[in-house]
């Protein structure tokens, strides 16, 4: 087809991967962004001169392809920081990944023995079926290390309990963890594998912008306005246009049309079905309605204090504080806070749209995380000097009973009735995924356009690899998620 041009919904990094890989085949694009903000998810806020992420974003990929892309855009400006993320847990920290010996001292010996004793009961007598999350880490572990380090944090990010959860997601998310596993990585640690054999849950270090993930995006927004792409923030997408052939143009809230020959979308699944014009037929508007999501929201506390600890973020398994995880931005890169003298704090709640917490006001979310981390015995709250809160809506897609058949049903339509339009990313798709499966899917989705190929984008897996990495008989789902189990 003469003349492409493509419009894309949405400036995070699939859809920024999109635009990019588009103008290296010197292909217009429009993208259109919701927010004020580069980056999605993956952006840099900034509050009086700290930067903070919307959670942590490592840079670090088992595609070399992925890998070389975040050095073409930084080169430099790339860091290489040392990994360290402890557990924070009745007072204590615990390395991790878990330690066993590490644990078994810090736990006490009384509690150790009953943690060793549950390993040995659970490997002699292993259930006849593993369906849950709980089952397969009470398998791997044993019930006592399962209840301490992985059911409170679970439950508080996925507002599920453990005993619903898939099982496979626990299988996917600590691929190749297990007790026998970091045993052995603490016995041989001079062994080394293969970019692509790396157990993700156990890398010790990865890169970082200088001043975080939004540096990256905001560069990548650059490049691709300099080739000739154009990006308008505050431009929410309300109504997708479509006839017989597919997708038309894309009408914005202000009523601008941006017309295109195709189209790449990035927002959510359920907002994507609602907008379509003429509406989608009943069963595929019912399906998109059913489909949840988890939000997130992050309390950054400024203080006055040059060091408190040395982690790159802490995991808090304490069950008495709402608190699911502290990032301390200072460690990921010094460049993220504006004097040595403060350190910058990333409090993060997991939370749902309308609940306590999404709608309480800053100033009571602020005294809650001052609180929290007096209580924990982290920080002193006289040393709490400023602080700001930022939400973030959709952070997660929710994988219920019926979410997968809710997708398929929707693609289904979409395939058959808008042929020209991708979708990509973590909403886009409706599924869990990293920064660099995000990408993945924006780099191939572009490579079908510009180059009329055939890439499945719903074949890219996990650690964005795609199609010919998967091996005959392999779920070509993608990365698998938490859901609850079937009755």
């Amino acid at each position: 087809m003469a003349n492409k041009h493509v419009v894309i919904v949405g400036a995070g990094p699939a859809g920024l991967s999109t635009a990019y890989e588009l103008s290296r085949h010197r292909i217009e694009s429009t993208v259109l962004e919701s927010t004020t903000w580069i980056g999605g998810i993956s952006r840099t806020a900034q509050y009086k001169g700290f930067r903070f992420d919307i959670g942590g974003h490592r840079f670090f990929s088992k595609s070399q392809e992925i890998e070389d892309f975040w050095t073409e855009i930084l080169q430099d400006r790339m860091i290489t920081r040392g990994r360290l993320s402890r557990i924070f847990y009745r007072n204590r920290f615990f390395d991790y990944p878990i330690r066993p010996f590490n644990a078994l001292k810090n736990l006490g010996v009384g509690t150790a023995c009953l943690c060793i004793l549950s390993y040995l009961k659970a490997q002699a007598f292993p259930p006849k079926e593993v369906r849950s999350f709980e089952d397969w880490m009470v398998m791997s572990f044993g019930r006592t290390l399962y209840e301490i380090f992985f059911k409170t944090y679970t439950e508080k990010v996925w507002g599920i309990p453990c005993s619903e959860l898939s099982a496979d997601w626990a299988a996917q998310r600590i691929k190749g963890l297990s007790m026998a596993s970091l045993i052995k990585s603490i016995l041989f640690p001079g062994s080394k594998k293969k970019r692509g054999e790396v157990i993700k849950t156990l890398i010790d270090s990865f890169r970082y912008p200088a001043c975080g993930p939004g540096e990256m995006w905001e560069a990548v927004a650059d490049r691709v306005e300099s080739r000739g792409g154009r990006i308008h923030l505050e431009s929410p997408a309300m109504r997708l246009e479509r006839n017989a052939q597919g997708l038309v143009c894309v009408w914005t809230e202000k009523a601008i049309a941006y017309r295109g020959t195709h189209f790449v979308s990035t927002m959510p699944m359920r907002e994507l079905v609602a907008a379509l014009d003429p509406p989608a037929p009943e069963t595929v508007q019912k399906a998109a309605k059913q489909l949840g999501y988890r939000d997130f929201l992050t309390v950054a506390l400024v203080i006055d204090q040059a060091e408190l600890f040395p982690d790159n973020w802490i995991y808090i398994h304490d069950p008495s504080v709402k608190l699911g995880r502290i990032q301390n931005f200072k460690n990921w890169s010094p460049q993220m806070v504006p004097e040595d003298r403060y350190t910058c704090l990333g409090l993060e709640y997991f939370c749902f749209e309308g609940d306590g917490l999404w709608s309480a006001s800053d100033e009571e979310l602020i005294a809650l995380g001052r609180q929290e981390l007096a209580q924990l015995g982290l920080v002193d709250p006289a040393k709490v000097v400023d602080g700001t809160v930022v939400r973030q809506a959709k952070a997660y897609p929710v994988y219920d009973d019926h979410y997968r058949g809710n997708v398929q049903t929707i693609r289904n339509f979409l395939d058959k009735e808008v042929p020209n339009l991708q979708l990509v990313g973590r909403n886009g798709m409706h599924r869990y995924n990293n920064q660099d499966h995000a990408m993945m899917t924006g780099l191939l989705a572009a490579r079908n356009i510009a180059l009329d190929a055939h890439y499945d984008l719903w074949a890219v897996n996990s650690d964005a690899e795609y199609q010919e990495e998967i091996r005959e008989g392999e779920d070509t789902s993608g990365r698998l998620v938490p859901e609850r189990i079937k009755p």
